[in-house]
């Protein structure tokens, strides 16, 4: 699934295609996504882009009467192509631009969702969700006021979007890794050292993996079609049973929130 990283690096990638442009018609090939794409949408003519934002894992397109969402679920990619490329299988929508290009959202799985926020609106999937792990809002002290109320894993806690959005499975694994910190271990035992540390591992984990060009395990690409290579700095993820590369032990491997953790017992407490 695409987490926090790839979705920035498709930011990145669509931004410099979008900004300026006219968004002259939207395509819908396939209109049941993760939810119906509503009509919204859908009615989009000769409509200004005002510029392309994220929030967590949504993409936003601005546009003067309100804001497309676009998620990439588990499976899904965007393309900037000309205008006349031929739509495949799993080409579920084209946003047709005024200069002959046009952005396409391909998902194999259907698990994404595109979705409409009417202007001066907060759309219910935006409405309740922490800080961005990679600005100031997301420090030490909001960590470890969320953290001191909480007997569930440090990792799922971690996980959850009402804490702090957009720390998946990869990088919460890579994350707790680096400060030394046991998945399992209940996060309401976690000092305020310790989430001091942890939060500077979340940001630079993350810097890194967008710097990288995000993660490609099996579905993912960035917009240009390349893929993301911060899956050779990967350090525990994906590599249960292995040598810890710090001090040699094997690296354990269990399922949490029926996701994979992987960690090492020697190195993390």
């Amino acid at each position: 699934m695409p987490e926090l990283p790839e979705v920035e690096v498709s930011r990145l990638g669509i931004s410099p295609h979008l900004q300026h442009r006219r968004l002259q018609q939207v395509v819908v090939r396939q209109r049941q996504l993760r939810w119906l794409i509503p009509d919204e949408v859908i009615a989009l003519r000769n409509e200004p882009l005002l510029g392309v934002s994220r929030r967590a894992k949504y993409l936003l397109l601005h546009l003067p009467a309100g804001d497309i969402l676009i998620h990439l679920g588990m499976s899904g990619n965007l393309k900037m192509l000309p205008a006349h490329t031929p739509p495949g299988k799993h080409d579920h929508v084209d946003w047709l631009l005024d200069n002959q290009t046009l952005l396409r959202l391909n998902d194999t799985r259907r698990f994404g969702a595109v979705l409409w926020q009417a202007k001066g609106e907060i759309h219910p999937m935006l409405a309740t969700l922490g800080p961005e792990p990679l600005t100031a809002e997301f420090t030490a002290e909001h960590l470890h006021q969320n953290f001191k109320k909480r007997s569930a894993a440090v990792k799922l806690v971690l996980m959850d979007n009402h804490v702090v959005v957009g720390v998946g499975n990869i990088y919460a694994n890579e994350a707790l890794f680096k400060a030394a910190i046991l998945p399992t271990k209940p996060a309401k035992e976690l000092t305020l050292a310790q989430c001091d540390v942890l939060v500077a591992v979340v940001k630079q984990t993350l810097a890194s993996a967008i710097a990288q060009g995000g993660t490609t395990l099996k579905d993912f690409s960035q917009v240009d079609g390349k893929p993301g290579y911060f899956k050779q700095e990967l350090l525990v993820y994906g590599r249960g049973n292995q040598p810890c590369l710090q001090c040699g032990t094997s690296l354990s491997e269990l399922r949490l929130g029926q996701r994979s953790s992987v960690f090492c017992p020697t190195c993390q407490r």
